[in-house]
């Protein structure tokens, strides 16, 4: 699984259709979801952790030393299908290598889960609804998590 966090002082998320909000945080994280082919219930649960453990908050001192769980914060994620673009060829990004959405769905809602037994609380977005995010980033801070890529 791929996500894309944002630490932030607040954020929402609204169906544009609609105009219903989905789901709104204070300090914490924006999480943009990516289920990737092949991505199971494994890789939900080490992104949850990854999540919630990221020492990517300030401590008294200025550096980043705490997690989302330490500042008691709280993560809005977000499906985001679109971090598994591929560019590397032509201008028209490919999505070839994301999940379908079966599996996609049940992943993300896995993740969430998996996040909520870390004891962050979550807000969510809705599942394959056009949405619009709006945030403040605060640092900005801006991590790139990949289940994949593990060192």
């Amino acid at each position: 699984m791929r996500a894309l966090l944002q630490r932030v002082t607040e954020a929402s998320v609204r169906a544009v259709d609609t105009d219903e909000m989905l789901g709104a945080v204070g300090p914490g994280l924006v999480v943009l979801v990516c289920t990737m082919d092949g991505d199971g219930e494994a890789e939900a649960e080490l992104l949850a952790r990854k999540v919630a453990r990221l020492r990517i908050f300030d401590d008294d001192g200025g550096k980043m030393n705490l997690s989302v769980q330490d500042v008691r914060g709280s993560v809005l994620a977000i499906s985001q299908f679109t971090l598994a673009a591929d560019t590397r060829k032509g201008n028209r990004p490919g999505f070839s290598s994301a999940a379908d959405f079966e599996t996609a769905e049940r992943l993300y809602g896995h993740f969430v889960a998996a996040l909520q037994g870390e004891a962050v609380p979550v807000e969510t977005g809705r599942f394959r609804t056009h949405m619009q995010v709006s945030l403040i980033n605060d640092g900005p801070v801006t991590i790139w998590v990949d289940t994949a890529v593990r060192t």
